[in-house]
C-alpha cells in the first residue's frame, strides 16, 4: 500500500464506522425513545413540521452517539485528538440537546440571548452559547498546538476554541430546511477529509451524517440543535488542525457569517442564487402549494425551530 493510499483508507474506514454506528443508534433510539420529565419519548422528541407531519429530533442524538463511538475507534488519530473530538462533539451535542428540549423562542441569536443575560435572564440559548465556548476552548487545549512558545500555544488555544464554537453555532443556523445542515457539512468537510491533519477528526462525523441524510431529506427526522451543533463543532475541530494562516481565514469567515445571520436570511440568499438553490433542493420533497383561498395552518407549541438567527421560524419550508 503506497503512502498516498493510506490516508484514503483511513478516511473510508472512519466514515464507514460512523455510518454504521449512527444508523444503529438511530434505530435503537426510534425503537425506544427516551422519555423526559414524565413525558413519553415520542412526545419529548417529537415535533410537527409545516406539512402538519410528525418529525423526530432523535436524529441528533443518533449522530452524536455514532460520531463519538466511531471517533474513538477510527484509525489515524492520536489519543489527545480523540479525546478532544469526544469533548467537542459530545459537549456541543449535550448543550444543543438542552436547548432542543428546554429552550423557548423568546430570545434569538447572539444579540437576543446575550441581551437577555445582561438583563439577568438566563436563557437556554445563553447557556448553550457559553457552554459551547467553554467546551471548544477545552477541546482546543486538549488537542494541543505545535507552537514552540507558551504564548504561541495560548494564542492557538484561543483561536482554535473560537473556531470550534463559531462552527458549532453556524451549522445550527443551516438546520432550518431538510438536509441543508448535512449538505453544508459534507461540502465543507470533504476538503478537510483530504488533508492529512484533519482527516482523522472529520471522517467519522461525515460518515454518521451521510447515513442519516435520508431520514432528514425524507422529513422523518432532523438534527436539531443536538446534531447540528455537534456536527459543526467537529468540523471546526478538524479545521484547527490546519496551519495558522488558514485557521485565521477560517475564523474570519465564521465570524462574518455568524454576524451576518443576525440581519440576513440565509434561506432567502440560498433561494435567490440558482446554484445554491439547486443544491439545497436536491433530494428534497417539493413544497406544497396551498389551494386557492386556503388559510395556512398556524404553528403549534411544538413547531418552534431550533434556529437562532434571522432564519429562525417554523420547521421546514414555509408554504409559498
Amino acid at each position: 500500500m503506497t503512502p498516498m493510499i493510506r490516508p484514503t483508507v483511513r478516511v473510508l474506514a472512519g466514515a464507514a464506522l460512523g455510518a454504521v454506528a449512527a444508523r444503529s443508534a438511530y434505530r435503537a433510539l426510534v425503537r425506544r425513545p427516551p422519555g423526559l420529565n414524565g413525558l413519553p419519548g415520542e412526545e419529548a422528541w417529537g415535533r410537527t413540521n409545516h406539512r402538519g407531519e410528525p418529525v423526530t429530533l432523535l436524529e441528533g442524538p443518533a449522530f452524536v452517539a455514532g460520531a463519538a463511538a466511531a471517533g474513538l475507534l477510527a484509525p489515524g488519530a492520536g489519543g489527545r485528538v480523540r479525546l478532544a473530538a469526544l469533548l467537542a462533539g459530545a459537549g456541543a451535542g449535550v448543550l444543543g440537546g438542552y436547548d432542543d428540549l428546554a429552550g423557548s423562542a423568546g430570545s434569538r441569536g447572539f444579540k437576543g440571548h446575550l441581551g437577555a443575560l445582561a438583563r439577568g435572564e438566563v436563557t437556554s440559548g445563553a447557556v448553550k452559547i457559553l457552554g459551547i465556548g467553554a467546551t471548544g476552548l477545552a477541546a482546543a487545549a486538549i488537542a494541543g498546538s505545535p507552537a514552540p512558545s507558551r504564548a504561541g500555544r495560548a494564542f492557538d488555544t484561543v483561536l482554535d476554541g473560537a473556531i470550534v464554537a463559531g462552527s458549532a453555532n453556524l451549522m445550527n443556523l443551516f438546520d432550518l430546511r431538510p438536509g441543508r445542515a448535512i449538505k453544508v457539512g459534507l461540502i465543507t468537510g470533504v476538503p478537510l477529509a483530504l488533508t492529512s491533519s484533519g482527516s482523522a477528526v472529520v471522517a467519522a462525523p461525515l460518515g454518521a451524517a451521510t447515513a442519516l441524510l435520508p431520514e432528514d431529506l425524507g422529513e422523518r427526522a432532523m438534527l436539531g440543535d443536538t446534531g447540528s451543533n455537534a456536527l459543526g463543532a467537529l468540523l471546526g475541530l478538524a479545521a484547527t488542525r490546519l496551519a495558522r494562516g488558514p485557521r485565521l481565514a477560517v475564523l474570519a469567515g465564521l465570524a462574518g457569517l455568524n454576524a451576518a445571520s443576525e440581519f440576513v436570511s440565509f434561506t432567502k440568499v440560498i433561494r435567490e442564487i440558482p446554484a445554491l438553490n439547486w443544491v439545497d433542493m436536491l433530494g428534497r420533497r417539493p413544497p406544497e402549494v396551498p389551494a386557492a383561498g386556503a388559510v395556512p395552518a398556524q404553528p403549534g407549541p411544538v413547531d418552534a425551530a431550533a434556529g437562532t438567527g434571522a432564519d429562525a421560524g417554523p420547521l421546514g419550508d414555509p408554504a409559498p
